[in-house]
């Protein structure tokens, strides 16, 4: 009986400890990112998380990310997204940056909605609102279930325009510029009408006041890093212009950006799409799924003036990159046009 008390009485103090050296990090990191404004984080429990996801069933599992992995779970009768991170120094610290960021984006509805935390674990367990099952790398790459809807253009169009509305936000809403470092189709959530969540604020960070550029080592994932980020250590708004731009050719090409046959090449979709808009060969870099529906009167300038967008954002001087607003402007026209396209043609 003095072991199974003592055992018990272990763990409480585990937990307690946790919760208020977690609390204690939590808070201040969002008096910080908030600037003394209120926002709302509900607070659960281990037990409850545990079985909200059948003790973290595999079978409950929707994604597993490098350093995290995503579970359906139900709460109150409502399914939620439950996010927990490995155990390690690394990713502790991108637990907390997830937090306090999510909680600050929760009022767009391009993000994923923090729900709450629990902080009686090592690391932090976080709570979303529920999307749907699969990413936008499961709907590009990944299963036969997962490519069963094909991703049509109009579809495409809105991914990239809510995206950039998305990232926008990050860069002009606040008085500290925010950078999300990390565009990628795996970080995508769509439900079961294709509609897009951006999420993982895990590698974000706003730009020190008064500064232009965060300085900081080279993070994110191979592929879509800016080539001047490589020398610099430096990250601003442009070099999430780059990473963007990236992510519009991925989605316009079905191609992922690194060359299965020679991954250490981190310019195969950059170069290849680039050669082949220069040579009038768009048609040979655009998802079958794309041409297969069809053409209609418009179509084709839409998809060159989107692959041209792409192909600015991906420019080597910093400069010549447009801003993030004019991103999205842009791809809200083409978006406009393409159903306005396809509504006259079915007249």
């Amino acid at each position: 009986m003095t072991t199974c008390w003592g055992t018990k009485k272990d763990k409480k103090v585990n937990r307690e400890t946790a919760f208020i050296r977690n609390g204690s990090i939590l808070l201040e990191k969002l008096v910080d990112i908030c600037d003394g404004k209120c926002n709302s984080i509900r607070r659960f429990s281990a037990t409850e998380l545990e079985k909200a996801t059948n003790n973290y069933d595999p079978r409950k599992l929707l994604t597993d990310h490098l350093g995290y992995k995503l579970y359906k779970g139900f709460l109150q009768g409502r399914p939620v997204s439950v996010k927990k991170f490995d155990d390690s120094d690394q990713q502790y610290e991108c637990c907390f940056n997830d937090i306090v960021y999510s909680s600050k984006m929760s009022v767009h509805k391009s993000f994923v909605k923090l729900l709450g935390c629990c902080l009686e674990t090592h690391t932090p367990i976080i709570v979303f609102e529920y999307v749907g099952e699969w990413t936008l790398k499961d709907c590009l790459w990944g299963s036969e279930e997962a490519r069963c809807r094909p991703l049509l253009w109009i579809a495409r169009s809105k991914i990239a325009m809510d995206m950039a509305n998305a990232v926008a936000f990050l860069h002009a809403a606040f008085s500290r510029p925010i950078v999300f470092r990390n565009i990628t189709p795996s970080n995508i959530l769509l439900d079961d009408n294709h509609e897009a969540k951006l999420s993982d604020f895990t590698l974000s960070i706003s730009i020190p006041e008064g500064e232009s550029h965060v300085r900081d080592g080279v993070i994110g994932t191979f592929g879509l890093v800016a080539p001047e980020y490589w020398t610099t250590c430096e990250f601003n708004e442009k070099q999430d212009v780059f990473n963007f731009g990236v992510f519009l050719l991925m989605l316009l090409s079905g191609q992922r950006q690194l060359d299965p046959s020679d991954p250490a090449d981190g310019n195969f979709l950059r170069n290849h799409v680039k050669k082949c808009v220069e040579d009038d060969r768009l048609n040979e870099v655009i998802d079958s799924t794309i041409i297969a529906e069809g053409a209609w009167p418009g179509k084709e300038q839409q998809l060159h003036s989107f692959a041209a967008l792409a192909l600015r954002c991906i420019s080597l001087k910093e400069e010549d990159r447009p801003t993030m607003i004019d991103v999205s402007k842009e791809l809200r026209k083409m978006h406009r046009s393409a159903i306005s396209c396809v509504s006259n043609k079915d007249r």
